[in-house]
């Protein structure tokens, strides 16, 4: 016989719910106030990153034998959501940070893990992911960057972009071909690579959209030299851990789009409380309602699917590459739907910047597009159904 305490999979734990609130009251306090102000300026939200590490929330995913807070792929989730909610660029800092110290994480050796996760937990240092060149975006394989043997190093030569806080964090993971003939077959490996190193220079923050708040810069590679033993795996196992990577943190953008589209939605529902027009609050129209019925709809059906990828991510279940895809996917294009929407609800308040609607529609549109666009996503699922 099922019984009703078979289905609390569908539910997140008490633990899980006490991290939403301690987590969305440091994001009110400590972060929120500066939400508009790092956009406008598009400077690093320092403010942030203090809040975070000194909570220990910039990293949590770091196992507690590196000094980490052990949270598993869920807890993750609740963090980037909640930050997002306020500040999107904000978010990336834990989310990078996962990202680029993932692959670490899943091939590194003993000795390289512990070298960089614990610096990481302590919030002594943050970490990046370099796989994107000029020529290889959606087509990762066709990377250019070198990495030659040298002795008992590696001499790595290439171009980086759209690396995400750039120049802020002080490793990187760094995808590098070392067998041209092979390519994506055991061709690409993968390194850490420091941003003190000889020959490591960025170039100037790109001007963007959104996520104002977060340096998106090239990294330059120009005759950097690596120890051997900060080659993250067996060489020519790069891009199947960029990969296996990305089947994890697809989850976390999914995670940043469901926080942008709730503060959206929240603010959108108080502003039409508020607000009169013919005599009576905009949001006693039936035609209003609809639309905020809409967005909570979609907000949750993207919610449930990237809490179900979470856990997914948390077993290493077998269907992780498609959950992780569809998630990505499906809350990119609702947290775009519900923030447009949500600018719209406010008419023309939603379209000026004394109103914080317009600033997550901007935010929004970056989560269809990196870690892989939504077309792309949709061939992986395609390749990986269920």
């Amino acid at each position: 016989m099922v019984r009703a305490a078979d289905f609390d999979l569908y539910r997140p734990a008490e633990e899980h719910e006490m991290l939403r609130e301690s987590v969305r009251a440091l994001a009110e306090a400590k972060i929120a106030p500066y939400a508009a102000e790092v956009d406008e300026a598009g400077r690093f939200p320092q403010e942030a990153l203090d809040a975070l590490v000194a909570n220990d929330l910039h990293a949590v995913h770091v196992p507690e034998e590196y000094g980490g807070a052990g949270a598993d792929a869920l807890a993750t989730v609740i963090v980037i959501e909640e930050v997002a909610r306020v500040c999107a660029s904000s978010s990336l800092i834990p989310a990078v940070n996962k990202l680029g110290s993932l692959p670490v994480m899943l091939s590194g050796s003993p000795g390289l893990r512990a070298k960089y996760l614990a610096p990481l937990a302590k919030g002594d240092a943050m970490f990046s992911y370099c796989l994107s060149e000029p020529d290889a975006g959606s087509d990762a394989g066709g990377m250019r960057t070198r990495a030659v043997r040298d002795g008992d190093a590696y001499v790595l030569n290439g171009v980086k972009r759209w690396i995400t806080n750039a120049g802020v964090s002080e490793y990187y993971t760094v995808m590098a071909v070392t067998d041209p003939d092979k390519r994506t077959r055991g061709g690409i490996s993968a390194f850490v690579v420091e941003k003190g190193d000889e020959g490591v220079s960025f170039g100037a923050p790109e001007k963007k959209l959104g996520i104002k708040g977060s340096p998106t810069r090239e990294v330059y590679l120009d005759n950097v030299r690596v120890p051997a033993d900060r080659m993250i795996g067996e060489e020519g196992t790069g891009f199947a851990t960029a990969m296996r990577t990305l089947d994890h943190t697809r989850i976390t953008i999914a995670a940043q789009a469901l926080g942008i589209a709730q503060g959206a939605l929240d603010y959108a529902k108080g502003y039409v409380r508020e607000r009169k027009q013919f005599g009576k609050p905009v949001g006693d129209f039936q035609g209003v309602q609809f639309m905020l019925a809409d967005m909570a709809m979609k907000l949750e059906a993207a919610r449930q699917l990237t809490y179900a990828a979470a856990a997914r991510s948390e077993r290493g279940d077998s269907d992780l590459t498609f959950f992780g895809a569809a998630a990505k996917c499906y809350a990119s294009d609702a947290a775009m739907e519900i923030t447009t929407d949500a600018v719209q609800l406010l008419g023309g308040y939603g379209y000026t910047r004394d109103y914080p609607v317009e600033r997550m529609m901007r935010d929004a549109k970056i989560t269809q597009i990196y870690e892989g666009t939504n077309q792309v996503q949709r061939i992986v699922m395609a390749r990986n159904l269920p």
